[in-house]
């Protein structure tokens, strides 16, 4: 069963989540979907909740701060931000938006009530977190304040690295994380209006996996769960696709079911004669290795097409990006980006670097 086309309102969501489990990429594809819609010429806006500074990693620039900092120009118009948001930064200017409390604040952080307020109640935490990105999301052209007078809004799309798989979910829910500690007030109505932005349409969940049992095990629990809290699923982005390095016949030469000596004697002749061809001393530790290689290549190539079996059969849009052998060195982060805004955005970049749109 194929997995179902990328609609095309994909590229108009507002704001777009990224999860997936940990060490999976989830950072990396978050920031590669970024700089994707940055480079169709929105002014895009990147954003990390974790403290882990993986975005700065990342565009290998300094640490981020609670200050949006503008990470890439590009070429046609674009703009990537960057922004790493502090639960304690975030509930001092929570403090001071809603009960002006100036240099109180500040006193309150020397005494440690801040560090408490945000541990208690992890819920609250979650809130003021993801609070800074509902005003990101929702800030007009001209800044706080400005009643929208210039039309439009500051960022034309956010992209939130949100936390891992396990803890998505709660993190998300933000209405059920309050509900035992604020039925009222600033804080539930905030979460009622971070609700509101999250359940909306234009607001996506993406699902990061690798093609490996325990990562696609775990996104398709997730999927379900992010669905049944009324949160719009993505795509699932699958992260690292191994290309095969061999062709289909020596795949069923290397995994052929009926294995006998005289068959494993047979291929070992083959491989030591196309080591002779290529001017190399074989000698048989080197091929009987390079077999043992090749089946495990093969193997990991039988579970990978697996792997993306299951998840074809899901149901959401399925894009893949490569492994790339050099990692994120020498512009590997452009790469997947293109990938992503191809696949995901239905935006030819090799269009646009010919001056199209």
């Amino acid at each position: 069963m194929p997995a179902p086309a990328v609609p095309a309102e994909f590229a108009a969501a507002r704001l777009h989540v990224v999860t997936g489990k940990g060490g999976v990429g989830k950072t990396t594809v978050a920031s590669a979907l970024a700089l994707a819609l940055a480079q169709t010429g929105k002014r895009v806006l990147l954003a990390e909740v974790e403290g882990r500074q993986g975005l700065s990693q990342t565009f290998d620039v300094p640490p981020l701060g609670t200050q949006e900092v503008r990470l890439v120009t590009h070429p046609g118009g674009g703009e990537l931000w960057g922004l790493s948001v502090d639960a304690k930064a975030a509930l001092l200017e929570y403090l001071q938006l809603f009960y002006k409390l100036g240099r109180a604040g500040s006193a309150l952080e020397k005494v440690g009530a801040i560090d408490f307020a945000t541990t208690i109640a992890p819920g609250v935490r979650d809130v003021l977190l993801i609070g800074k990105i509902y005003e990101a999301a929702g800030r007009p052209k001209g800044g706080r304040g400005s009643g929208g007078k210039g039309g439009g809004l500051h960022y034309d799309a956010v992209v939130l690295d949100a936390p891992p798989t396990g803890r998505a979910v709660r993190f998300l829910n933000v209405n059920a994380g309050v509900a035992d500690v604020a039925k009222m007030g600033p804080i539930k109505s905030q979460a009622d209006s971070i609700t509101r932005m999250l359940r909306d349409p234009r607001t996506l969940v993406h699902m990061v996996t690798l093609l490996e049992e325990m990562p696609v095990q775990e996104s398709l629990d997730g999927l379900r769960d992010l669905a049944d809290v009324g949160l719009h699923l993505g795509a699932i982005i699958v992260n690292q696709v191994r290309e095969p390095l061999l062709t289909p016949e020596q795949l069923t030469q290397l995994t052929g079911s009926a294995k006998t000596t005289k068959k494993d004697k047979a291929l070992e002749d083959l491989v030591r004669d196309e080591l002779t061809s290529a001017g190399l001393r074989p000698t048989n530790p080197m091929v009987k290795g390079l077999i043992r290689e090749g089946r495990d290549h093969a193997l990991r190539l039988d579970l990978q097409a697996e792997m993306a079996r299951e998840i074809a059969d899901a149901g959401p849009p399925v894009v893949e990006l490569p492994a790339l052998n050099g990692g994120m060195d020498d512009g590997g982060i452009a790469v997947l980006a293109d990938e992503l805004a191809e696949g995901l955005l239905g935006h030819d970049m090799d269009q646009t670097r010919q001056g199209g749109h």
